[in-house]
């Protein structure tokens, strides 16, 4: 099944104040310099995935000077016989496209004074103390040079006892270093766990409801949340192709479990949709304000867009991965150098391209070929750009 058209009718609201800042908007290809025949080859290269099998679900959006050219919808939003179509504004589990979100929310702290990437992360997490924990700044948490590790020893403990956040926060104070902070690189988990628990801290409440106060409602993200939230069930894409019957360990703490989409985890926990992804994009693309809401200061976007790890040779922004960065680019080979943005196990990506005014949102339900079919279809949307 499929729901494929070119641009979707949404309101569209223009600031003069400060520069164009519209919403996103319908639009036709070729007033953006964009091919339409060559998006209609990306739209193929996602249903013909769905044909084969090797994924059951995807939605993808791609917009250019903030026109929305293509969104299209395939396949069905369980394996199950009798599943519903997916549609474009479908519900998908991001997994790690939380985190660049997650860090959203504390930069808006960092913004209003509250909090210095130059501070050591005990100054608002005293517990995490000893050793060369000291050490460790806020910045590192966001850019993944913390020395860190992924998770926590007892990951998959706690999840099987249905331990609350906090439990795997406790167990993050006391999980060794790899390596000296800010003396190398590796992608990890556990330092967005913290970024959200400090906002927790300083903001004095959940994460989810500061991120839905803060980012979602003020940029009509209607559609996301972190953890399930309200979003009924029966409108969330099950991650995963596989058929029933399914694993005790998946029906108990997989990532379409009832735990598992009630916990919130600020590295892999939020549910959203193609548009609502774009929306932040965009934001991000217009140096910060969408549709009149100022979500940043075109420096905190400059800052979170540029690469933060020089020193040790491994590129990414805050919170944001670059297209160089040396994990988890499923951006492809073709866009520029400035491309920003993040991807998730669960076979989802999303990216913005600022010296070609492109957004680009793929969300699927499976990753194949170890992200090399998401590479290979934003190449070919890069490639519709012809002007």
């Amino acid at each position: 099944m499929t729901r494929l058209t070119f641009g979707i009718l949404l309101l569209i609201v223009f600031e003069a104040s400060d520069g164009l800042h519209a919403q996103l908007q319908c639009g036709e290809p070729a007033a953006v310099g964009m091919s339409a025949p060559r998006l209609e080859v990306v739209a193929a290269l996602l249903r013909d995935e769905v044909k084969r099998g090797r994924i059951t679900a995807a939605s993808i959006l791609v917009a250019r000077k903030g026109s929305i050219v293509l969104s299209a919808a395939f396949g069905h939003l369980s394996p199950v016989s009798g599943s519903r179509p997916v549609e474009p504004d479908s519900v998908f589990l991001l997994a790690s496209i939380t985190k660049p979100v997650t860090v959203c929310a504390l930069m808006i702290l960092v913004e209003r004074g509250l909090v210095s990437l130059e501070d050591p992360v005990n100054k608002y997490l005293p517990e995490f103390t000893g050793g060369d924990r000291g050490k460790v700044l806020v910045r590192h948490i966001l850019s993944h040079s913390s020395g860190l590790p992924d998770m926590v020893r007892e990951n998959v403990s706690l999840r099987r006892a249905h331990a609350p956040l906090s439990e795997f926060v406790k167990a993050g104070f006391t999980t060794p270093l790899i390596y000296s902070p800010n003396q190398g690189f590796g992608y990890q988990s556990l330092g967005t766990l913290f970024a959200g628990e400090i906002v927790e801290r300083i903001a004095g409440k959940r994460l989810r409801d500061f991120e839905r106060e803060e980012i979602f409602e003020p940029l009509g993200m209607n559609k996301s949340s972190l953890g399930i939230g309200t979003i009924p069930l029966e409108d969330i894409v099950r991650h995963r192709t596989a058929k029933p019957p399914y694993s005790e360990a998946e029906k108990s703490y997989g990532s379409n479990s009832a735990y598992w989409r009630e916990l919130g985890a600020p590295w892999g926990g939020m549910y959203s949709t193609t548009h609502d992804l774009a929306i932040l994009l965009q934001t991000f693309l217009n140096g910060g304000k969408y549709a009149g809401y100022r979500l940043f200061s075109p420096a905190t976007v400059e800052l979170m867009t540029s690469d933060q790890n020089q020193s040790v040779k491994a590129p990414w922004g805050l919170g944001w991965a670059l297209r160089d960065s040396p994990v988890w680019n499923l951006f492809g080979e073709i866009c520029s150098s400035r491309t920003f943005g993040h991807v998730g196990v669960t076979g989802t990506t999303a990216w913005a391209d600022p010296e070609r005014d492109l957004l680009c949102v793929i969300l699927t339900n499976e990753l194949v070929e170890g992200g090399s079919f998401l590479r290979r279809v934003s190449n070919a949307v890069t490639a519709a750009v012809v002007e």
